[in-house]
């Protein structure tokens, strides 16, 4: 025991030694007495040499060594019996009283006959790691978040600056309106601002309104009482009321009639709601969120909108910039489109090649991310590999320039006059672009320039079915 406590403080080349490692480094007699303690030990510990000698390594209450506590003498250690402790985390406490995250490691000093003459432990203090830990944990929290927010999936300057607007409007219960193109993702932005927002626990009432008649929107949003009018047998609670402390989520807010438009302004300037068919007024708290593919400032100036609803509805705008000018997202967004594939198909497809990769960048993606989403969907049926090839999509993808589309349509947002270049609408022409567009009313709209409602109105007044003849 002399030997060894002697030879580490006589030693020159052993002080050396344990003062030019970065480790904490100290030494315990058999007794569990410290004899040697490096500066690096001090460091970490706060302990300075005449502070700590001839005591035990109680004083720093190492924990989890043996996954246990550490014990009040050497005996109960644990490291008499196993002759070492192979690196494991465990706590520290300091001489100021804070404790710190460390790793040790121990190992038992024998002489020649083979018995133990003292302990060698190693400390290594994990607290700059731990803080690189957390900042790398934050930085992949905040790139998640940048690059998917309420499921919107991107990471172009323009959809940041989308999320920033998102994460702004959350904070408030101020009245939203999305505007943007078919199929950029107005109804997630919706879900997305709820989502984050003090009404998250609450309901998300969604509502399209060019789905609906003017009587049977009115009946949808504010409900109606029995006898109101023929067929309603009952009393029906509205969607306004159904969203009552949450969010009303109104899409294709620009194809409500001057009616609806009086009666909505009504319920943003009071805050209540009266049944179709009854006088009894209702108090609600909502948040009202809508959104539209046109140009409501152009509605407001050609008279088919409400000014003072249109700035009613206006308080904090976003718009959601179209596919060709976030191409960025694309990859993206493919990888996300494949994975939702990949769970419902039992194709299992890993990527895309490098010329279907190059289609996808150059199309201009009139439909936007619903039509993104349809062309993987698509691929994945002709796909027989791992990986997607041109040959999978569909053919306006691969050959562009080959398909003429009927209409084509240019949507601003701004002050500017929506530009439209469309052909008067025959009966012979809706049919066509039904089989076209598989029957989908909502691309057929789109490609018209026409509302989804104008596009039933159509079928209904030339008799054509709802759905295809085919099916």
């Amino acid at each position: 025991m002399k030997d060894l406590k002697f030879e580490i403080q006589n030693n020159e080349f052993v002080k050396l030694l344990l003062k030019s490692i970065g480790d904490g480094i100290f030494v315990l007699d058999p007794e569990g007495t410290i004899i040697a303690w490096n500066p690096a030990m001090e460091k970490i510990a706060g302990f300075s040499f005449n502070e700590i000698k001839g005591r035990s390594c109680k004083i720093l209450n190492f924990n989890q060594c043996f996954d246990k506590d550490c014990p009040t003498g050497l005996k109960d250690c644990g490291i008499l019996k196993y002759e070492k402790v192979d690196p494991t985390e465990c706590l520290l406490t300091h001489k100021n009283g804070h404790v710190l995250s460390v790793t040790k490691n121990a190992r038992v000093i024998k002489n020649k006959q083979n018995k133990i003459i003292g302990i060698v432990e190693a400390v290594t203090d994990l607290t700059a790691l731990k803080n690189a830990r957390l900042k790398m944990e934050e930085a992949t929290r905040r790139l998640g978040e940048l690059n998917r927010l309420g499921g919107i999936i991107a990471k172009s300057q323009v959809m940041q600056n989308v999320f920033t607007f998102i994460k702004a409007s959350a904070a408030s219960d101020t009245t939203i309106l999305i505007q943007g193109e078919s199929g950029t993702g107005k109804e997630l932005v919706a879900g997305a601002i709820h989502s984050i927002g003090e009404r998250r626990d609450k309901p998300f009432i969604i509502i399209n309104c060019s789905a609906l008649s003017e009587s049977l929107l009115e009946s949808e949003l504010f409900g109606h009482v029995k006898g109101a009018f023929t067929g309603a047998s009952q009393n029906r609670v509205g969607r306004f009321e159904q969203a009552d402390g949450g969010t009303l989520f109104l899409d294709e807010i620009g194809e409500i009639s001057p009616y609806i438009q009086v009666k909505l302004l009504r319920v943003l300037q009071q805050k209540e709601i009266e049944r179709v068919g009854e006088s009894r007024k209702r108090k609600i708290d909502i948040r009202i969120i809508t959104a539209t593919n046109k140009d409501l400032k152009f509605q407001v100036d050609s008279g088919h909108f409400r000014e003072d609803l249109y700035y009613r509805l206006k308080v904090f705008p976003i718009y959601l910039p179209p596919l060709r000018d976030r191409k960025e997202d694309i990859p993206l967004l493919l990888n996300h489109f494949i994975k939702i594939n990949n769970k419902s198909i039992i194709k299992k497809v890993k990527g895309i090649e490098k010329p279907a990769l190059k289609a996808f960048m150059d199309y201009s993606w009139p439909g936007n991310i619903r039509e993104l989403a349809n062309a993987i969907e698509h691929a994945f049926v002709l796909c027989s590999g791992r990986q997607i090839d041109l040959d999978d999509l569909p053919i306006e993808i691969r050959e562009p320039n080959t398909i003429s589309r009927p209409l084509e349509k240019k949507r601003t947002f701004d002050n500017e006059k929506s530009i439209q270049t469309i052909s008067p609408l025959t009966q012979k022409k809706l049919i066509e672009l039904l089989h076209d567009c598989n029957w989908n009313k909502a691309e057929v709209a789109r490609r018209t320039g026409l509302s989804r409602a104008s596009i039933w109105k159509y079928m209904k007044k030339w008799a054509i079915p709802q759905k295809s003849p085919e099916n």
